[in-house]
């Protein structure tokens, strides 16, 4: 059964662990903001080195792939390429919101909510989909304004359950609605272990060549 290493750099949190047979072996993340490229890559060796394990023991690299921060995605993506070019391993791509929803669900079990992650697109923007309570997508993935609107639009989904780092700028449109706000929620390495496992399993590897993040929203640098 498959060892895999799975990265997520889609936010301002940088977190990476191991996983064997769909089960966490270790787990390593900094919290302090925008440090992926200076400690991305001594996580994944140290991670190596404590698990006494070698590089050509993975079986996969899996990255969360989007939607999120767009040079979050960068690193993790160049990263997890670089290592399977160079171990000749598969490369896994894991929807980042389906990961963050799927954690919640293994957490917070209500079989007729669905369930929103929500991570922060700056301003009053955020990222978001809505799945049921089995993984499917109900709302696709989009980069979307907190207005009225989108209340209106999730009146369909009852009880609705929100989570992630663009939660908080929910609370006050959404009070019309049958909402629950799960707190603690950010993106995370971990919530990528049942989905990697599974596509390893299936074989469902992406091109190396050709694979790119799901950005969706344009690059915009600050000045």
């Amino acid at each position: 059964m498959p060892l895999i290493l799975n990265i997520e750099t889609s936010s301002t949190i940088c977190s990476v662990c191991l996983a064997k047979d769909g089960k966490l072996v270790d787990y390593r993340e900094d919290v302090q903001g925008n440090s992926h490229a200076r400690v991305l890559t001594v996580f994944i060796e140290d991670l190596m080195q404590k698990n006494n394990l070698t590089f050509n023991q993975l079986d996969a690299i899996a990255v969360s792939a989007g939607p999120g921060s767009y040079t979050g995605l960068r690193i993790g993506t160049s990263t997890a390429k670089g290592l399977c070019y160079a171990l000749s391993k598969p490369l896994i791509a894991v929807p980042t919101l389906l990961a963050m929803a799927d954690g919640v669900m293994k957490t917070v079990s209500i079989p007729t909510a669905a369930y929103m992650p929500a991570l922060d697109a700056r301003r009053m923007d955020i990222y978001t989909a809505v799945f049921d309570a089995n993984g499917g997508e109900l709302l696709k993935t989009q980069a979307v304004t907190v207005d009225e609107k989108l209340a209106e639009e999730l009146e369909r989904y009852s009880p609705l359950l929100v989570f992630g780092s663009g939660a908080e700028k929910c609370k006050e449109v959404f009070k019309s609605l049958n909402v629950q706000f799960v707190t603690g929620i950010q993106s995370d390495a971990r919530f990528m272990i049942s989905l990697s496992e599974a596509k390893a399993v299936s074989g469902q590897f992406e091109d190396l060549a050709y694979f790119e993040p799901y950005y969706l929203k344009e690059f915009g640098a600050k000045t």
